[in-house]
C-alpha cells in the first residue's frame, strides 16, 4: 500500500514535491482553499527557468514568458540612477503567475497528484509529538506525511506545539506588505527607464516600482509596515507626477499580500511534517522572490522522503532534507537576510550617500531571483571598486558603523548556520535554532 502524503496548500514548492513523489508511487493529495481558477495572484513573476528542470519538468514554451527587463534603482533623493546591464544569457524569465500554476498543476496531475480545491486547511492534527494529518473543515484527514505549503501565515505551522522548535510567525521587518496593480499606459513617447525601483520613496521604509510594459504600467508598493488603500492612492499620485505614462485606470490586479523577507525557517521538519516555500520563508530576503528556491527545495524534499527506507517520515529521517536545503540554498540566504536588516537601519540621507559615493554601484544591483549568495551579489569587484567603497565608508562614520555591524552579523550568521546539528535531536535542534534566530535581530 502506497504511503499517503498531504500537501497543505497549493504553493509552488509543495506541488512540485508532490509531483516527484506521485511519480515515485506515493499517494499525494493537495488541499487548497481557493477554487482552481483563483489559484495564484493576478500578476507576473520573475524567476530562474531552471526551477522547472530541477523537478524534472520541461521549461514551458517561450510563448508563455518574456525575458525580464533590466532594472534601474534610485535612492530616496532620486539623484543617482544605478542601471543593471544583465547579459542576455543570464536574464530570468517573466511569467504570469496563473500560467506558472497552470503548467505546474497540469504536470503534477500527469504525475498522479490529486487536487482538492475549495478545501481550506485549518491546522494540524497532532498525535502526541507527531503531525498525523490536517484539519479540513470539520474533518481530520490523516496522512503519513504533511508537506506544509500554506504560505507565510500557514495555519499548519502556526498550530504546531512550541516545543518542536519551529517558529510560528514572521516578526516585524521579516514580512513585506505589498500592493500590486497594473494600470493603463499613457502614450508619452519612449520611456527612458522602463523598470524603475525606488528605494525609500518619499521617505517610506520600503520600495515602489514602476515598470512600463507594452500594454500596461506595472506598479508595486511595498512597506515593512501594513499599508491601506489611502496609502496606496497617495503613493500612486506621487508616482504619476514622476511617471507621466502611468494612467489612472486599473487594468488588473490591485491585491494586498504579505511576502516573507527574512532568513529561511530554522527548523523545517518534525515527525510527520516538512515545510517548504513561503511556509518555510524560502524567498531571497532582499528581493522577495521564492519560486525558484521553492521548486529546487522540492527536489531535495522528495529525495529525502524517497530515501527514507524506514517509511517513518520522522524528524530524524527528514533531517536529510534540512541539511541538503541549507547546504545548497539556505546557508547562503542567511547573509542576505543580514543585508536586508542593514537596509532597515539606514536613514534616507545615508542611503543616498551610499549611492552617490559608489559604495553601491550598478554591478552590485544585478542580483536576481536565482542569486542565493552574497558572493553572487558582490562577486567580481575590482581593486578600484574596493577602493571606492572603502573610501566612501571611511568618510561617513554613521554609515561605516552600520556596515561594520553588517559584517559582524554576517560572520555570526554564517558560523551559527554552519554549526547546525548533523542529526535530528530535538533538544539540540531547539538549542541551535534559538542561536540561529538570534543572529537576525534588528
Amino acid at each position: 500500500m502506497s504511503k499517503k502524503i498531504i500537501i497543505a496548500g497549493a504553493g509552488h514548492g509543495g506541488i512540485a514535491a508532490g509531483a516527484i513523489l506521485a511519480k515515485n508511487g506515493f499517494d499525494v493529495t493537495v488541499y487548497e482553499k481557493n477554487k482552481r481558477k483563483d489559484v495564484g495572484y493576478d500578476w507576473t513573476d520573475i524567476f530562474d527557468r531552471k526551477a522547472f528542470t530541477a523537478i524534472g519538468m520541461n521549461v514551458p514554451d517561450e510563448s508563455k514568458f518574456n525575458l525580464k527587463q533590466d532594472m534601474t534603482f534610485f535612492g530616496p533623493g532620486m539623484g543617482i540612477a544605478l542601471r543593471q546591464d544583465t547579459p542576455e544569457d543570464q536574464l530570468e524569465i517573466q511569467m504570469e503567475r496563473k500560467t506558472i500554476y497552470d503548467c505546474l498543476i497540469s504536470y503534477a496531475e500527469e504525475c498522479g497528484v490529486k487536487f482538492e480545491f475549495g478545501k481550506a486547511v485549518d491546522g494540524p492534527v497532532m498525535l502526541g509529538n507527531r503531525i498525523a494529518g490536517v484539519k479540513v473543515g470539520k474533518k481530520d484527514i490523516l496522512a503519513d506525511l504533511v508537506i506544509d505549503a500554506c504560505g507565510i501565515n500557514s495555519p499548519v505551522r502556526m498550530g504546531l506545539p512550541k516545543h518542536l522548535g519551529i517558529q510560528k510567525e514572521a516578526q516585524q521587518f521579516e514580512r513585506f506588505y505589498v500592493w500590486r496593480g497594473f494600470y493603463e499606459k499613457i502614450d508619452c513617447g519612449e520611456v527612458e527607464d522602463k523598470f524603475k525601483v525606488l528605494l525609500f520613496h518619499k521617505g517610506k521604509l520600503g520600495i515602489s516600482w514602476v515598470a512600463a510594459e507594452e500594454e500596461y504600467t506595472d506598479i508595486l508598493i511595498g512597506r515593512f509596515a501594513p499599508i491601506d488603500e489611502e496609502e496606496v492612492e497617495k503613493t500612486l499620485e506621487c508616482l504619476r507626477e514622476e511617471n507621466p505614462h502611468l494612467g489612472k485606470k486599473l487594468v488588473r490586479g490591485g491585491e494586498f499580500v504579505q511576502i516573507p523577507v527574512r532568513q529561511p525557517l530554522g527548523v523545517l521538519v518534525a515527525d510527520g511534517y516538512a515545510a517548504i516555500g513561503d511556509s518555510a520563508f524560502m524567498t531571497v530576503p532582499i528581493i522577495g522572490s521564492g519560486i525558484a528556491n521553492s521548486m529546487k527545495a522540492a527536489a531535495l524534499l522528495a529525495n529525502a522522503v524517497i530515501d527514507d527506507k524506514t517509511q517513518s517520515y520522522s524528524g530524524a529521517t527528514l533531517w536529510k532534507y534540512q541539511k541538503d536545503f541549507y547546504d545548497k540554498i539556505g546557508s547562503a540566504l542567511a547573509p542576505l537576510a543580514c543585508v536586508k536588516l542593514l537596509l532597515t537601519r539606514l536613514e534616507c540621507d545615508e542611503l543616498d550617500y551610499i549611492f552617490e559615493k559608489g559604495i553601491l554601484n550598478a554591478d552590485d544591483m544585478t542580483i536576481g531571483a536565482d542569486s542565493t549568495s552574497l558572493g553572487a551579489m558582490l562577486g567580481g569587484m575590482s581593486l578600484d571598486d574596493i577602493k571606492i567603497k572603502v573610501g566612501g565608508l571611511l568618510n561617513n562614520t554613521d554609515v561605516l558603523k552600520k556596515v561594520i555591524k553588517l559584517g559582524t552579523d554576517i560572520v555570526a550568521a554564517t558560523a551559527v548556520t554552519a554549526a547546525m546539528p548533523k542529526e535530528y535531536n530535538l533538544r539540540k535542534v531547539c538549542k541551535w535554532v534559538e542561536k540561529y534566530n538570534g543572529c537576525f535581530k534588528r
